[in-house]
């Protein structure tokens, strides 16, 4: 490949662009035949028009995620986090480049498409809970498993052992107002889960919370990407909910810059949060 050769500290390790690596290089093309990545972005370019002006939020992202994987995503507001993660949960198009999740490009598909693969595949988890404030928590639950379009019956069996590894047993038929802002995430939580998604994409999930309750939603999702073996992206500004990632991957001006390991990747959970 032509132009300059980008190194990427990793660990006690650096990777040349021109030497076989493990992981891509990011901003640069990737290879998708080489490895089973269930999320790949291959030059993605999101481009804004603001009246006359053009403002380019994401530029030529390159990026590969392994199946089962935790990777966290941090930048500082405006470095263009948040647009990447619509882009790779098909939430909105990418100006130029693609993403192919779990084998199938996102571009190739229509809306109604589009829409299936989101509902079959990725379960989403934002900041600001997103909950029904009419339905129970289990109607919130209920709803999002019926809106994905899953023939058979909800698996109470496993909504059960959502409720236990989520401390939600005993709540599911208050409503959001009657439920703190830590149980509220930890429903929202449910609700992704419930549809066994392949992928959970998670939007700043602590920025509404205090830092007790962080914590445990943090220790939730490292949970559920563990027990249930679903790939986990989060999107965070802040460094230290970040750490709990295996990867780390840092963005500034549409760009990722650099990749850390995750200084609490491999902490011991404990068996349930009770906040």
């Amino acid at each position: 490949m032509g132009g300059k050769v980008l190194r990427i500290k990793f660990a006690a390790s650096t990777f040349y662009e021109t030497a076989p690596a493990a992981r891509p290089i990011y901003n640069k093309s990737v290879q998708p035949e080489t490895s089973s990545q269930i999320i790949l972005a291959e030059n993605l370019v999101k481009v804004y028009a603001q009246g006359q002006i053009q403002v380019t939020a994401v530029r030529g992202i390159s990026l590969a995620v392994e199946p089962g994987e935790f990777v966290a995503i941090v930048g500082p507001s405006g470095s263009g986090k948040s647009t990447l993660f619509y882009l790779l949960g098909g939430l909105t198009r990418a100006t130029s480049g693609r993403v192919v999740i779990d084998g199938v490009d996102f571009a190739s598909l229509d809306d109604a498409a589009r829409t299936r693969l989101r509902k079959h595949r990725i379960g989403f988890v934002f900041q600001k809970f997103n909950l029904l404030p009419t339905l129970s928590a289990m109607g919130n639950i209920e709803i999002a498993y019926s809106i994905s379009g899953r023939k058979e019956p909800m698996d109470m069996a496993y909504l059960d052992h959502l409720s236990e590894m989520l401390s939600i047993q005993g709540r599911l038929k208050h409503r959001p107002s009657e439920l703190s802002g830590g149980e509220q995430q930890r429903v929202a939580i449910a609700r992704a889960l419930i549809t066994r998604p392949a992928i959970v994409l998670a939007d700043e999930p602590t920025g509404n919370l205090d830092t007790k309750n962080s914590d445990a939603v943090l220790h939730m999702l490292l949970r559920s990407n563990r027990e249930l073996g679903q790939t986990t992206l989060m999107i965070t500004h802040n460094p230290e909910a970040a750490s709990i990632a295996s990867r780390i991957l840092y963005m500034r001006d549409g760009e990722i810059v650099r990749e850390e390991k995750g200084s609490r990747a491999d902490m011991e959970l404990p068996a349930a949060a009770t906040v």
